[in-house]
């Protein structure tokens, strides 16, 4: 059942240790405040393709950067999160999202099509799902004893991850033994259709169909983080990652959720757990030296 509390490890956090928390936390907030200086860029009309903000799931690519290294990235429209928490240039994508030949991609790809091949990251050609066999193709062709690059990580929505193409990828994964590790960001819906609208299946029961070990998890980020590490073992592998977007599918708007939808605010919850653990002082600098640096950022940029 969807919640913020679907397949947590309550004791997760006393898996890791307080630095990889705090680098964690500090991947949080840099996404966190990257995003809305760029909600707000959009609202001032300096913006002028779609932008797709992923406010309220920033535990997701925070903790599995944490641990998954060096992948070979394939994001599909929501992926300014993925790109910041692997060590894309800020300066970078600020530029692509205002369209200046400086950006990540030239100015071409913008919000949607976030492409770096300084860390790996390759653009998504906006037809929903297609990066999932395109990294499948990728994690089989490429030679990882030579390479680099130690794993694949190709990130979908859940009405991406229905795509009649998903299935075959994770075969043939399965099949090949590949290192990929494929995650679906399952917010419950698809623009404004939630899942029990669209399917009586879910997705965790049709990867292990395929033969992919799998969980469905909420987006508590030392539970990603434990299942991301255990996963690393067993690769291909497939997470299901629930979670809440604060934002509308494209754009900046905001609305209040319905009474019978469950939604949270993991960002909140996060620093609640934190404070709890006595780490008040720690996360309040760390919180406001990344709201500086990504408002002075932007403020630079756009002057």
């Amino acid at each position: 059942m969807r919640s913020e509390f679907q397949g947590i490890i309550k004791d997760a956090y006393e898996e890791f240790s307080e630095f990889q928390t705090m680098e964690m936390f500090g991947k949080m907030c840099d996404i966190r405040y990257f995003e809305e200086n760029a909600r707000i860029a959009y609202d001032n009309k300096l913006i002028k393709m779609p932008i797709y903000l992923s406010i309220g799931q920033e535990s997701i690519p925070a903790s599995i950067s944490s641990v998954y290294k060096n992948p070979a990235i394939f994001g599909q429209h929501r992926a300014h999160g993925y790109y910041l928490a692997y060590g894309g240039n800020k300066n970078a994508l600020v530029d692509e999202l205002l369209h200046r030949e400086s950006g990540c991609a030239k100015g071409m790809g913008g919000s949607a099509s976030i492409h770096s091949p300084e860390i790996k990251m390759f653009g998504h050609d906006g037809l929903m799902g297609s990066n999932v066999p395109i990294a499948t193709g990728y994690a089989f062709a490429k030679n990882f004893k030579k390479s680099e690059v130690n794993f694949v990580l190709t990130v979908v929505g859940d009405s991406a991850a229905e795509e009649d193409y998903i299935g075959p990828s994770f075969g043939w994964a399965a099949t090949k033994k590949l290192p990929i590790l494929y995650v679906c960001e399952d917010n419950n819906l698809s623009v404004l259709t939630q899942v029990k609208v669209r399917r009586n299946w879910n997705m965790v029961d049709l990867a292990e169909s395929y033969g992919l070990k799998s969980v469905d998890i909420t987006d508590d980020p030392w539970t990603i983080m434990y299942y991301t590490k255990k996963l690393q073992e067993n690769l291909p592998a497939f997470m299901n990652i629930h979670t809440s977007k604060d934002v509308w599918h494209a754009g900046s708007g905001r609305d209040n959720p319905p009474k019978d939808w469950s939604w949270w605010k993991r960002f909140d919850l996060v620093k609640e757990k934190l404070n709890k653990k006595g780490l008040t002082k720690k996360i309040n600098e760390i919180e406001s030296y990344s709201k500086k640096r990504m408002n002075d950022l932007w403020k630079s940029k756009i002057n």
